[in-house]
C-alpha cells in the first residue's frame, strides 16, 4: 500500500492544499496525481455501487453492503485496505433539478419512490492511516455520468444558505442546495436529509479520533462535486471539523479539502469570498478543457478554490476529439489525471500506473486498436440468478448485516 500512495504521509499537508498547492499544479507533481487518482476513484466507487437499472426493485440503491463497497469497485491504489465505509448518504430530488437526476424503480413496492443512494462517508484503518500520515475521513458524492440532460434544464435560481453559511449574504444555487438538504418525516432512507446524516456521521469520527492527526476530504463528480462544494463549507462554518467536546483543545480543528472533478458552479461573488475566508478549507477543481460542465451555470455565479486544467484531447489512448460523454465522463477524468503534463509545454504521457482499460468501463472512448470492449463494466449475467426451480430472477442488491 505505501508503494502505491508514494510519499503521500510525509507531505500530506502540503497535498490537502495547505499553501494552496503552490508549485504542485505546473508540472503536475506525482504525489499529488496519486492523491487526486486516490480520492476520484473513491468517488468512482459511488458509482460502481450504484444500482441503474429501472426494472430492479431497487433500483437507485446501493449495491453493495457497506462492507463490500470499496472491495467489488474498480480500485487501483489500494484503498480497499486504506479505508472503511462507516455510513452511506441519500438524498432525495431537490427544488431546480430535473426529475431524471433520481433513478426511481419500474417495480411496485419498490425499496423507496423517492431516495437514491448519494454517496457515502469513509475513514481510513489502522494500516491507512500510517499510510497516509493521518487519520482521513472522507466524504465522497454521486454525480451524473450524462452531461446534458441535465445542464441543458437548469433552473439557476439562487437562495440563501444561512444554516450552511451562517449568514444571509451569499446566494448559492437553489437545485444543489435543496438536494443537500430536503428530507422527509414519512421517507425510510429520507427522514433526515443528506446534510444532517454526512454532518452527524463526520462529528461522530472526528470526535472518537480526536487525539490523533486527522483531516477531512470531501470528493465529487459532476453534480456530487457541487454538493461537495457546499458539504466543505458547510462544515467547517459549522465547526464539525472541531471535536465537541469541551475538554479538547479550542484550536484544533482538521483542515477540510475538497478534491472534485467536473464542478459546476455553486454560489455567487459572496460565496467565493466567503469560502476564501476560511483557513481550514482548501479546493481544488478538476477541469477537463472540452466539458462544458464547469462552465455552467453562468455569471452571476463564480468559481472558488484552485483550478487544475487537464485535456484529454491530448491523449494518445483515447478517440479524438471525442464527445461531450467521455470528455465528462469521471474515469475519462482520471485518465487525464494520471498523464496530463501541463508545464510550459503541455503533453500527454501517463505519469503513474493506471490502467487505460478503465476508461471504457461505461464509455467507448478508448482507441479500437487497444482491444478494449467499450461499457465493459457488467455484472455477471447482468446480475441475473438461476434458482434452484430453473427460473431466472434479478439479484442486485446486497443488504447490509447491520442498521
Amino acid at each position: 500500500m505505501s508503494s502505491e500512495l508514494g510519499s503521500i504521509a510525509r507531505r500530506w499537508r502540503q497535498l490537502q492544499g495547505e499553501d494552496g498547492w503552490k508549485g504542485l499544479l505546473e508540472p503536475l507533481d506525482d504525489d499529488l496525481r496519486r492523491s487526486l487518482v486516490l480520492y476520484g476513484e473513491l468517488d468512482q466507487a459511488v458509482y460502481d455501487g450504484f444500482i441503474q437499472e429501472r426494472k430492479s426493485r431497487f433500483a437507485g440503491a446501493p449495491r453493495y453492503a457497506r462492507r463490500d463497497l470499496l472491495e467489488k469497485s474498480a480500485l487501483t491504489q489500494g484503498q480497499a485496505g486504506t479505508y472503511r465505509v462507516t455510513r452511506y448518504l441519500y438524498a432525495m430530488s431537490g427544488e431546480g433539478l430535473p426529475e431524471s437526476l433520481i433513478v426511481t424503480s419500474l417495480v411496485p413496492g419498490a425499496w423507496t419512490t423517492a431516495s437514491n443512494f448519494m454517496g457515502y462517508v469513509a475513514v481510513a484503518t489502522d494500516e491507512g492511516a500510517a499510510a497516509l500520515g493521518r487519520r482521513d475521513v472522507v466524504v465522497a458524492w454521486r454525480g451524473t455520468q450524462l452531461p446534458l440532460d441535465w445542464v441543458n434544464n437548469l433552473d439557476c435560481t439562487m437562495v440563501p444558505a444561512p444554516e450552511l453559511l451562517g449568514t444571509n449574504g451569499p446566494r448559492v444555487h437553489c437545485g444543489w442546495l435543496s438536494l443537500y438538504t430536503s428530507a422527509d418525516p414519512t421517507s425510510p432512507y429520507n427522514k433526515t436529509s443528506a446534510r444532517q446524516q454526512v454532518l452527524e456521521e463526520v462529528r461522530r469520527l472526528v470526535d472518537e479520533y480526536k487525539d490523533e492527526q486527522m483531516s477531512i476530504t470531501v470528493t465529487g463528480h459532476s453534480l456530487g462535486a457541487a454538493v461537495a462544494t457546499l458539504n466543505s463549507i458547510d462544515m467547517v462554518i459549522n465547526g464539525i471539523n472541531r471535536p465537541s467536546s469541551s475538554s479538547s483543545s479550542s484550536s484544533f480543528a482538521c483542515p477540510v479539502t475538497g478534491f472534485v472533478f467536473a464542478c459546476p458552479r455553486a454560489g455567487d461573488l459572496q460565496f467565493k469570498q466567503l469560502f476564501s475566508r476560511q483557513s481550514d478549507l482548501h479546493l481544488l477543481r478538476v477541469h477537463n478543457t472540452p466539458d462544458i460542465v464547469p462552465n455552467y451555470p453562468i455569471l452571476p455565479y463564480v468559481d472558488v478554490g484552485d483550478e487544475l486544467r487537464i485535456n484529454t484531447q491530448a491523449s494518445t489512448y483515447l478517440k479524438q476529439p471525442g464527445d461531450v460523454f467521455a470528455w465528462h465522463n469521471l474515469e475519462c477524468y482520471l485518465h487525464g489525471v494520471a498523464g496530463v503534463q501541463n508545464g510550459r509545454n503541455p503533453s500527454f504521457k501517463l505519469a503513474i500506473d493506471r490502467d487505460i482499460a478503465l476508461v471504457n468501463k461505461c464509455t467507448n472512448a478508448l482507441r479500437n486498436d487497444f482491444l478494449v470492449p467499450d461499457s465493459w463494466w457488467v455484472h455477471k449475467n447482468m446480475c441475473m440468478v438461476k434458482e434452484a426451480d430453473g427460473h431466472w430472477k434479478l439479484e442486485d442488491h446486497e443488504e447490509d448485516d447491520d442498521p
